[in-house]
């Protein structure tokens, strides 16, 4: 299963992430409205307990940046590092001193999301965002999360975020998908499915990555129905068969909304313009920042 790949990552959890800063001009959500609104508060979190990726840190820099960039959003972290893997060749003596170090890791996870994640903290946020989150991470609360976004709350998720709590229904039908696989990294063209909303209108009708290679999910639980979908495959990204994936989509959700990408594996996909602002404008738009003149989908 995909969740052991960390027994195997030790070279990709060593990697820095690259360095650079997101164009100024990049306001993270920008409002519609007045320009004097408050600036909104985001739980950032990106604990993992499955396959962790190199991004991460990237993707915490990018969007704390883009909440700065418009004076929008301030960003709270719900992060912890875990401890390195033992590379080759190790002691017995390491293996259990990993051992230790992986379960004192774990319990931190649970720490900070007990704080952070409880019902009476939620009230401190206008936006909940799972960033390359993975694994059956111990939310104090799961339905107490549900119930605040279907309250009014914002959340959003990108990559991995449908690589998560996969046994927790609730969330993977509150996120509108969920990750099934992924084979090796390709290059694609998305098609623009809302050329008006927020987090797509900069695009053209078709945006290829600038080219560059990406990790593509795979997906199972999504309907195209349920959600607005915002960016899509028209083919399968490798074999090339004709039909519909599902990239990135928005969905209202009781009262709250939920904006959803399933880009952002690669650090070089976190430094493009064109992606920052995918992800600011989906952030405005959970938000109630900037809106959408299209008629989005129902739940």
């Amino acid at each position: 299963m995909r969740w052991r790949r960390w027994l195997h990552a030790a070279a990709l959890l060593a990697a820095a992430p690259l360095g650079g800063t997101p164009p100024s001009a990049i306001a993270a959500d920008a409002p519609d409205g007045p320009a004097t609104a408050p600036a909104r508060r985001l739980l950032l979190v990106t604990t993992t307990l499955g396959w962790r990726h190199s991004s991460i840190e990237t993707a915490e820099r990018v969007i704390a940046q883009l909440g700065a960039a418009g004076g929008s959003f301030t960003v709270e972290l719900a992060a912890v590092t875990p401890p390195p893997e033992p590379g080759a060749g190790v002691t017995a003596a390491q293996v259990a001193q990993y051992a230790s170090e992986r379960a004192a890791y774990a319990d931190r996870v649970r720490a900070v999301l007990a704080d952070k994640l409880a019902a009476a903290s939620l009230s401190r946020y206008d936006a909940v965002a799972f960033v390359n989150t993975t694994g059956e991470l111990p939310l104090p609360d799961p339905e107490a999360l549900i119930a605040w976004v279907r309250a009014g709350g914002a959340f959003v998720g990108v990559h991995s975020a449908s690589d998560t709590l996969h046994g927790f229904r609730p969330y993977i039908d509150m996120l509108g998908g969920e990750f099934h696989h992924h084979r090796e990294q390709v290059r694609v063209e998305a098609v623009n499915l809302a050329p008006s909303h927020p987090a797509t209108r900069h695009f053209g009708a078709r945006w290829n990555l600038g080219g560059l290679l990406e990790e593509i999910y795979l997906l199972q639980n999504h309907h195209r129905d349920a959600v607005q979908p915002l960016l899509a495959l028209e083919r399968h990204p490798h074999s090339g068969e004709p039909g519909y994936h599902g990239l990135s989509w928005c969905k209202p959700f009781g009262r709250g909304r939920v904006f959803y990408t399933a880009l952002g594996h690669n650090e070089s996909v976190w430094e493009l313009p064109a992606f920052q602002q995918h992800l600011a404008g989906g952030i405005a738009w959970a938000l109630r920042r900037q809106e959408n003149t299209a008629a989005p989908g129902t739940r």
